[in-house]
């Protein structure tokens, strides 16, 4: 079978993977432009999608956006039976999508129609959900929209993090891809509508929303710092500079919103009900550290409020 494959952060990695230790003859790989970096933007960053296509020999395509006529006439000359999309990060146009004889299928990492959108993944923390899981669907116009063909269910652990329940994931969602190729091929899947009564939205995380809101309870703003854990990161400011916080659970403790209550090998602050314990901090322009060596540099001290 003759398969383009669209993606580009590591959770898109493990499939693609899983599709060449298959033997699927993978004939173009689609990511992201390679993204400017450096004091001067001098350098580029490819994605790990490239990183990886590029270590099996695969060609790639690195358009700006999928709707490009050139790029719509490079993959309908590649002749592919099937396209696959995991975390591609755009909206492929319909005159794409009916380009591979067998259709598009979608890697989606959560259990449609819940959570369609761009953060399933951090959305499911943040919201306190006991399970998520992976979707394997047939690709419409829509965002996330078209019939389900396979998913599977996996529990969210009290305390995981965004980035730990990213890569299970990952890799639930390779296995559960091979499931469905297989399935597809020897038995044949029946679509499953989604019903739009049931669906909820997971919407790219902005800015204003990795900021800590002291006031709320222990437990959502534990939630928000291990949703946002490694990336983007949650944050506060302390001494008029900002700071990320990670590894944090909801702990005993009282006191005005913000307060720093405790400030040794961990940092514990006050909260609306409750307080947070965090393990480490990233200040602004600074590596992430442990909250000792952030102590033992004067960058906070119990009696600091943080906002």
């Amino acid at each position: 079978m003759r398969v383009v494959y669209f993606g580009t952060p590591d959770f898109a990695v493990p499939s693609l993977r899983a599709l060449v230790g298959e033997g699927f003859d993978v004939v173009g790989v689609v990511t992201r432009p390679d993204k400017p970096t450096g004091r001067h933007r001098s350098h580029s960053t490819p994605s790990a999608v490239k990183v990886a296509a590029l270590a099996d020999d695969l060609p790639v395509l690195q358009p700006e956006r999928p709707s490009e006529p050139d790029f719509l006439a490079q993959i309908a000359q590649l002749a592919p039976d099937l396209s696959i999309v995991a975390a591609y990060g755009h909206i492929l146009p319909q005159q794409l999508l009916d380009v591979p004889k067998r259709g598009s299928v979608n890697v989606h990492a959560s259990l449609l129609p819940a959570l369609r959108g761009a953060a399933p993944i951090q959305r499911a923390i943040l919201a306190g959900l006991a399970e998520t899981g992976i979707t394997i669907m047939q690709m419409d116009a829509g965002m996330d929209s078209g019939p389900i063909l396979h998913q599977v269910s996996t529990p969210i652990a009290e305390d995981e993090t965004g980035g730990e329940l990213s890569e299970r994931l990952a890799e639930l969602g390779a296995e559960a891809l091979i499931e469905a190729l297989t399935l597809i091929d020897e038995a044949g899947l029946e679509p499953r509508a989604q019903d739009p009564a049931r669906a909820t939205f997971a919407p790219k995380i902005k800015r204003e929303e990795e900021r800590l809101d002291w006031s709320c309870p222990a437990e959502a703003v534990a939630r928000k710092i291990r949703a946002f854990d490694p990336k983007p990161g949650a944050w506060t400011t302390g001494r008029g500079k900002e700071l990320k916080l990670f590894g944090a659970r909801a702990v005993e403790g009282a006191g005005a919103a913000g307060a720093v209550l405790r400030a040794d090998d961990e940092l514990v602050i006050a909260c609306g009900a409750g307080a947070v314990s965090a393990e480490e901090v990233q200040p602004s322009g600074r590596a992430r550290m442990p909250v000792r060596a952030f102590v033992n540099g004067r960058g906070v001290a119990v009696g600091d409020r943080l906002a």
